[in-house]
């Protein structure tokens, strides 16, 4: 999917132009042809045309990305957030809360395209505000966005968010519902919960 103007598309936005594309720590010039990678549907990871293990670890002719617990099988729902920060946000997000950097596109003065951070066999989607479009838009004057994220030890996890500096909403607490959930605050105000309960959803 490409737009008009010859220039990459994604669901946080266009992209007026790809200057590299970071994965797993490297930095690395992304081809013409890894434009079109963030345009369409989500995907975890990214496909391209040239020497695609050398963009992504793990890449598969399939386009996925083999992640612990993820299996063969993309997740289906990707939240999805705008910041005015995104590089701090990053930074955060993975200091932090323990999320592994996927992909994160990046424009000539540094400032986040679109990223792809994974937690688990879940996956959430990133960018910068203001770059325009009709996601952009929608969300200009959109409050916090809350998301949970299960973790197998939530008291383990909260250690690492102080140890961080994150803000502490409701530290490790045991629901009557059997979940062990605490509640923190990213660099923009939006609401992270992690906790234990995993709701059961159908095998397809």
């Amino acid at each position: 999917m490409r737009e008009e103007n010859g220039h990459g598309a994604s669901l946080t936005g266009p992209c007026k132009r790809i200057s590299s594309v970071r994965a797993s720590g490297a930095v690395m010039l992304a081809p013409p042809s890894m434009a079109g990678a963030i345009a369409g549907p989500p995907v975890v990871g990214a496909r391209c045309e040239t020497e695609p293990q050398a963009v992504l670890p793990g890449w598969t002719p399939e386009g996925l990305i083999g992640m612990a617990g993820m299996g063969s099988r993309r997740p289906s729902i990707y939240p999805t957030l705008l910041y005015s920060d995104a590089s701090a946000a990053i930074k955060q997000l993975t200091e932090a809360f323990g999320f592994t950097e996927l992909s994160v596109y990046e424009d000539e003065d540094g400032s986040v395209l679109h990223a792809e951070l994974a937690q688990g066999s879940g996956a959430v989607m990133l960018g910068s505000k203001g770059r325009g479009g009709p996601f952009d838009e929608a969300m200009r004057n959109a409050g916090p966005c809350g998301v949970y994220v299960v973790v197998d030890d939530a008291d383990a996890h909260h250690r690492r968010a102080v140890e961080h500096g994150a803000e502490i909403l409701m530290p490790p607490t045991d629901q009557e519902y059997g979940s062990r959930d605490y509640m923190a605050r990213d660099v923009e105000g939006n609401i992270w919960s992690f906790g234990t309960y995993s709701p059961e959803t159908p095998t397809l």
